[in-house]
């Protein structure tokens, strides 16, 4: 048994691109950390936070599940994995039931793995809140506040590392690029202006397509 604030969000998101359709994360109750350092509420934060992540793929957040049950508490814990062995079974497979076609869900999850360096620093310097109950933690990942931070610090750095390694395949049109990432015109657009006013990408002329610059 090991502290539910040592799962790293990169072991959710590993576990996802290996193939699983669900992840279980078993915690302490808060308030009742059996190491007494609280990672407990380290965990939730990151769940939470995942959560809001596998939204902005087109993910059902569902599928991650984090449940408060101590190590005394066998028949709630094996109540807990029930429930959520039915949710999966009704979710069906990754991506196939969100209809992400599995190249496209292969590309988000690895942007996702490849940021999580970038996103870890987000969340130890704007998303670290601590509170006493899971009914304000998720009061707050509802908030205006958290949404203003989420997209203009991570949503956006996700869709435009899923645009850039597509790219690095072959030069892509706003619509092919909207169609595989199943983003509408404008957004890809938004972010291919954003891109090039930064250096990353240009228009190729001769192909009629967008390239890395």
């Amino acid at each position: 048994m090991m502290c539910s604030g040592r799962v790293d969000m990169s072991f959710v998101f590993r576990a996802f691109a290996n193939g699983n359709d669900g992840v279980f994360v078993g915690t302490c109750h808060l308030g009742d950390c059996h190491y007494i350092t609280h990672g407990n509420y380290n965990a939730l934060n990151m769940v939470m936070l995942s959560k809001k992540i596998l939204a902005h793929l087109g993910l059902n957040p569902e599928r991650i599940k984090l449940e408060h049950v101590s190590a005394g508490e066998g028949l709630r814990f094996a109540e807990a994995m029930n429930e959520f062995s039915q949710t999966m079974r009704k979710l069906g497979l990754l991506g196939q039931s969100e209809g992400i076609g599995q190249d496209a869900l292969k590309l988000k999850l690895q942007t996702v793995i490849d940021l999580i360096p970038y996103i870890r620093v987000v969340q130890n310097e704007r998303l670290n809140v601590r509170f006493d109950t899971v009914e304000e933690y998720e009061e707050f990942y509802a908030s205006k506040e958290f949404e203003k931070i989420f997209n203009e610090l991570i949503a956006d750095k996700l869709t435009i590392g899923q645009i850039i390694s597509l790219m690095r395949e072959k030069p892509l049109a706003t619509g092919e690029m909207a169609a595989i990432l199943g983003l509408t015109s404008s957004e890809i657009s938004r972010q291919i202006n954003n891109s090039a006013m930064q250096g990353l990408i240009k228009y190729e002329e001769s192909q009629k397509r967008f390239v890395i610059a």
